[in-house]
């Protein structure tokens, strides 16, 4: 059975997010267990790649990385300036965060979970894990931004974790969204 698409809002809404310094980070990780793991994923092919995106954003209507040409993602994939952390439970690929560095800040470009992997304190762990490794390669700045139709628990993580908002901005709803 396919999962429901989220509604389709007429307006987007994208909110900006940002640490200015290491000591607004308010971790929250799990205990350790073997069964949860977090792996770098060293220039994962695209096929991979796309099946963690469309598997973690497909009911929240992710389109950029399924429309991109596939060499302009695999390029974006191998920059040295972006990394990607997939999250294992039991072996199995649960979510991943995404990093790219631009200057000295460093992006969340992507983050989230497989819908069956939800509730069960991972998002916040995996948000932890991607943030402290921006500020462990030197960022200056990690930012975030997020939207009306991202999951409904990702703002509140963003804040939980210490992040900011600065900036809010609205715009129609972009056709690729619709689709």
């Amino acid at each position: 059975m396919t999962p429901a698409l989220v509604a389709i809002p007429d307006t987007l809404v994208i909110t900006y997010l940002h640490m200015t310094a290491p000591e607004q980070f308010r971790p929250a990780y799990l205990p350790p267990s073997p069964d949860v793991t977090i792996m770098q994923a060293v220039a994962p092919d695209v096929d991979y790649y796309r099946f963690l995106y469309k598997a973690i954003g497909y009911t929240l209507r992710w389109r950029d990385r399924l429309i991109m040409p596939d060499e302009e993602l695999s390029a974006a994939l191998c920059s040295p300036d972006t990394s990607v952390h997939v999250l294992f439970v039991r072996g199995v690929p649960a979510g991943y965060v995404e990093l790219a560095k631009q200057g000295s800040d460093t992006e969340v470009a992507y983050f989230g979970l497989r819908p069956q992997y939800q509730g069960y304190g991972l998002g916040k762990h995996l948000l932890s894990y991607g943030i402290q490794r921006a500020w462990d390669d030197g960022a200056a700045r990690v930012w975030v931004d997020t939207c009306n139709m991202d999951g409904e628990h990702a703002r509140e993580n963003y804040l939980r974790r210490g992040f900011v908002v600065y900036d809010v901005q609205q715009e129609p709803m972009p056709e690729r969204y619709r689709q």
